[in-house]
Parts: C-alpha cells; structure tokens; sequence
C-alpha cells in the first residue's frame, strides 16, 4: 500500500497561529481580525482594568490595548488577537509604522516568560555599555539598530550575489581547512589528531584554491568566503571576516575593476537608495602625493601641496630636507595652544621630527616658527595652500614617505568633509608598488602577495631596483577604509620563480608550501586575475557605523574575547592528549 502522503503541522497554541507581523499592519486593515506574536517591549498601565503592551516582533512594533496587566514582564513571549483599529485622534505615533492603529478587544497568551533584565530595558534610547551588549547580544540583537544592521548586511550580500551571478559568475565553497603559507598576516592554525604533529590552517583568503579553479576551467568563480588572520583587533578588522572572493580567466585589471563596480554600485543602491554613479580611478603614487594615504576620504576638500619652492632658501627648520608639504586645516586657526600640542604630538607618531603651523587671522599670521618665517613667507605659504582667514596650515619636511603619512594621518584626524560631499565617495587605487621596503634580511617585502603580476613595462627592475616595479594591483576604498584589493596573477612560471627567489625562499619550502600550485600551472594556466570585497567593511560604512563588530550577528572584543560564550577557552587534558600537544608554561610573544 501507498503511505499517506502526511503534511506538517503548524505549530499552534489554543488553535492559534500568527497571521500577521506587527509593523506591517495599518489603517488598510481597521476591522480584521489578526494575531500577532512577539516580545513585551512596553508596558502602561491606565487604571486597575485597562492597560496599553507593545508588542515587537522582527517587524516593528504594535500597541495593544489589554484588560489589566496580565501579570506581564518585559520581554515576555505572546500571542496576541485581536481586532485592528484606528488610533484616536492626538493618540497616533507617527515616528512608527504602525502608529496610526492599535489592537483592542485582545486575547493575550503568553509563550514564555522572561527573568529580570541585565540592564534597564531593550531600547534605542537607553543603549548598555559595550561589555553588557556583547555578553548578551541575543538580547541586544532585540534592538532595532543592530537588527537593522544585520538586515542590511542580509540585503547588500544579495545584492552582491545577484551581481554576480549577473555577469556569468558560479558560486564555489573552497575548503575551511588549508594548507599554512609563510606568506601574508598570521594564521590560526588548527592541530590533526589523526595526522600528530601537522596542522592545516584556516585560511586568510581562498588565494591558490581559486586560482586552482582558474586552471581548471572554470573561468569565472565567486563564493562569500569566511576567513580569519590572527591579527590584532581593530575598528575594521575581526579575526574572522566575509569577503566577496572572486577569480575570472582571460581577463585583464580592467575587467575585475568593472565586475566589482558594477556589484558594488548594485548593492550601494539597494542598500541605501543611493546610486554613487562611476567611481573615480587614480594611481597610488598619485594617492600618496595629493592625500598622504593610499586609502584617501575624497569627501574631505583640502590636499597635500608641495612647499619646496616656496620656502626654498628659508631659515625653517627641515627646508633643506628632500621633501616639504602643507596642508590646510579649515578652521584651524581656532585651535588652543593645547590641541595644536596634541597635533604635533599627533605627527610625531606618524613619524614626522615635528611640523610647523601657521594660523591665518584677521590681524596677519601667527606661527610656531615665530621669526625664523616671514610675514612674506607666511603669505606665500598661505597661498600656496589656498588658506584664507580662520585656516590652519602645517607643513612637515622629511623624506617623501615620513611627510607623505604624516600629513595623510593629520588630514584624516583634523579634516572635515566638504558640506557638499557625497555619502560614499569610492575611488579606486591602481599601480601599487610590487614591493613595501626590505625586511632585515635585505630582502623585498610584497606589498600585497607573492603571486600579483609585475607591471610588465617593470620586468626588468625586478632584481636591481625591486622598489621601483609596480604591480598589476588595484585597491576599493571608500571613506578612508579599504573595502578590498585584487591583482592581475601571475601565470608566468619564470616570472613566478623569480618573485620567489627575490624574496629568499629556497626551494624546498617553495615546493613544500606551494608545490601543488605550480604543479598545477604546468597543466596550462591562463591569464587570470581576482578580487577580494571586505562584505563587513562595506555594510559598516552603509549602515554609518564606526566598527565592524556592529555588522557582525556575534562578534569579538578589542582583546579577542567572546563575552557571550567566554571564549577563548583552555583545552582539557584529555583533548590536548588526542592531539599530541602540550601547553608552554612561558608566555607567548606577540610580537
């Protein structure tokens, strides 16, 4: 005999089920009839009989009005039915979406019951310390504001993925468990109980596997990747992270930077409503000169501008240094003896000997130089900078980098954005440098990692002035923070042992660590290139945020901690045995 073909039951309480989600009701429905469900977010009670609950689900929130208090808590758990209804006149909420209407001749059931808060109440106007949220951040995912973070960042990855898909790109999961690299920023590395004494390491990026899928045909490849370094913690960084990874074959840095706009500008636009149109593109050398950085706020109005003609024969101190740069602080005139300390201060930190400022007045100039610069030289300075009355300028000498950063640094700390800037100024950075400086070996540092490709009008710098090469790389930033950076790979295997050697790896850890890549590309590898979009950068800049952790449903202190789950947390014997380790009593070094 044929089995019943047997359909799942609703889960029912008194034969009721929800019919509808609080803040999706309005006037439309005045006279239905309707049952909602969620958590007591208020209670008010008017007289012995009759009391006002808010209701709130994922929606929103919906006042009901009650006989009496039922013996209801905050946060406790109902089914509530009842009649749809206008609101009086002078009684309406407009601040809500459902604030013209109210439910009146209600039922009330509750669900669950709910102890006392860890703080006062779950609202946006009385928000916890950042310890009490994180210890109990399924109660703080209760708020509207961190909900509606984790919803934009439901609907940006959706739009990214639409993107995508959009452009005949096929989603690919590539393994959690990887191979360590000596390579890039450290790895969390996780110990093999069946294989003692190894480890596998979770991966910083999916860099070789998708360029394993490029080998093999599979021509253009995305997934929402989840990786994690074990670095320190900052406002735009976790150890674990979702990146928009993706790979494509026979294209050039042209094509990657077009793909990755155009998901960007989609997801921008369903996210916000904003359509931030083309996005500029400039060189890093160019970035560096104009902004200081190579991840510029191109909101903010004020650049870099070089002072060595125009203090050239001065008594400033530093005026014979190779490279002099102002900046103009608008406004900065105001500044207390004080806060200008702190920004001298604030230079030497980023490397600077010291700076000079000059204050534009009413009544001339003032300057820290006193009379070692000229009324003249002040005025000349002051134009070069484009300074009127009320600014700030302060110039640094040095070498090019020390000055470039420090004045980058300040231009971030002190500078405002133009009254008329855009929301999300993105720009795109090109042409890096294939190379950062020299570790304490003499060798070459890689500026991104060691399989970007060498500009090719820079081949034949590589080995007698490496600095000197750019490389096929090409950065996102947007607002000051780098949203992701892709390159052009290189497919060449000679040009690849080269980059190799150039940074002192023999060739047993090169056959060890990367062996099954270059095994693979004697297969025939084609041209390929790739990017990497920070998913939690993007939406924290979207959602007007100022740290990842507010994007991510569970995420971790500055000091690496999970407040909710207490971890991390010692292994037990038993465990450490399986694996074949043993704890270090000395303390590690972090360094």
């Amino acid at each position: 005999m044929p089995k019943e073909n047997h359909m799942p039951h609703d889960v029912r309480v008194g034969g009721a089920v929800r019919t509808d989600y609080c803040a999706e009701l309005g006037s439309d429905d005045v006279g239905r009839r309707v049952i909602v469900a969620g958590w007591v977010a208020r209670r008010r009670l008017h007289g012995e009989n009759l009391a006002f609950i808010d209701v709130r689900d994922r929606s929103g929130i919906l006042q009901c009005v009650v006989g009496g208090t039922l013996g209801l808590g905050a946060e406790d758990v109902v089914l509530v039915e009842g009649d749809v209804s206008q609101r009086p006149e002078g009684t309406r909420n407009y601040n809500i979406p459902s604030g013209a209407i109210e439910l009146q001749n209600c039922t009330v059931t509750v669900l669950s019951k709910a102890k006392p808060l860890p703080f006062a109440v779950i609202d946006e106007r009385a928000e916890p310390n950042e310890s009490v949220r994180f210890r109990y951040r399924y109660l703080d995912l209760r708020r509207q504001r961190p909900a509606d973070n984790l919803r934009l960042r439901a609907t940006t990855i959706r739009a990214l993925r639409l993107a995508m898909e959009a452009e005949g790109f096929i989603e690919v999961e590539t393994p959690l468990l990887w191979s360590p690299t000596p390579e890039g920023a450290r790895e969390f590395l996780v110990p093999s109980r069946l294989r003692r004494g190894n480890f596998y390491a979770l991966p910083q990026s999916p860099q070789l596997a998708k360029q394993l899928l490029m080998v093999a045909g599979m021509d253009r490849y995305y997934q929402f990747a989840r990786c994690a370094r074990d670095e320190d913690l900052r406002a735009d960084r976790q150890f674990e992270f979702t990146q928009l990874d993706i790979e494509a074959s026979f294209v050039g840095a042209t094509d990657i930077i077009r793909f990755i706009e155009r998901a960007v500008r989609a997801a921008v636009l369903q996210a916000t409503e904003i359509d931030v149109g083309p996005i500029p593109v400039i060189t890093w050398q160019e970035s560096m000169e104009r902004f200081g950085t190579d991840k510029p706020d191109m909101r903010l109005e004020p650049e870099l501008t070089d002072l060595a003609k125009t203090l050239a024969g001065s008594e400033l101190p530093g005026s014979h240094e190779p490279c002099i740069k102002g900046l103009r602080i608008p406004s900065g005139a105001a500044f207390s003896r004080k806060q200008l300390d702190q920004m001298v201060s604030r230079a030497r930190s980023l490397g600077a000997a010291g700076l000079t400022w000059i204050k534009f007045l009413d009544a001339g100039s003032q300057s820290s130089a006193g009379n070692r610069l000229s009324e003249d030289r002040r005025t000349q300075i002051g134009a070069a900078c484009r300074a009127g009355v009320g600014d700030l300028v302060v110039v640094v000498a040095g070498e090019q980098r020390t000055v470039s950063l420090a004045l980058g640094g300040l231009r971030t700390t002190y500078c405002k954005p133009r009254p008329d800037a855009e929301k999300f100024a993105f720009v795109w950075v090109v042409d890096f440098p294939l190379f950062e400086g020299f570790d304490n070996n003499n060798r070459p540092i890689p500026a991104h990692h060691p399989f970007t490709s060498p500009h090719p009008e820079d081949l034949h710098l590589l080995e007698e002035d490496p600095l000197a090469v750019r490389s096929l790389a090409y950065d996102l930033v947007l607002n000051d923070w780098e949203m992701g950076s892709g390159s052009v790979r290189i497919h060449d295997q000679e040009v690849q042992q080269r980059i190799f050697e150039l940074l002192g790896m023999p060739q047993e850890l090169i056959d060890a660590r990367f062996g099954f890549l270059l095994e693979a590309f004697r297969y025939g590898v084609p041209p390929h290139a790739g990017f990497a979009l920070g998913v939690d950068r993007l939406v924290t800049k979207l959602a007007g945020e100022d740290n990842v952790r507010e994007l991510i449903a569970f995420p971790k202190t500055s000091s690496g901690q999970d407040p909710l789950t207490s971890s991390p947390q010692p292994a037990s014997a038993e465990q450490l045995d399986q694996l074949g380790l043993s704890i270090a009593t000395a303390a590690p070094d972090d360094g």
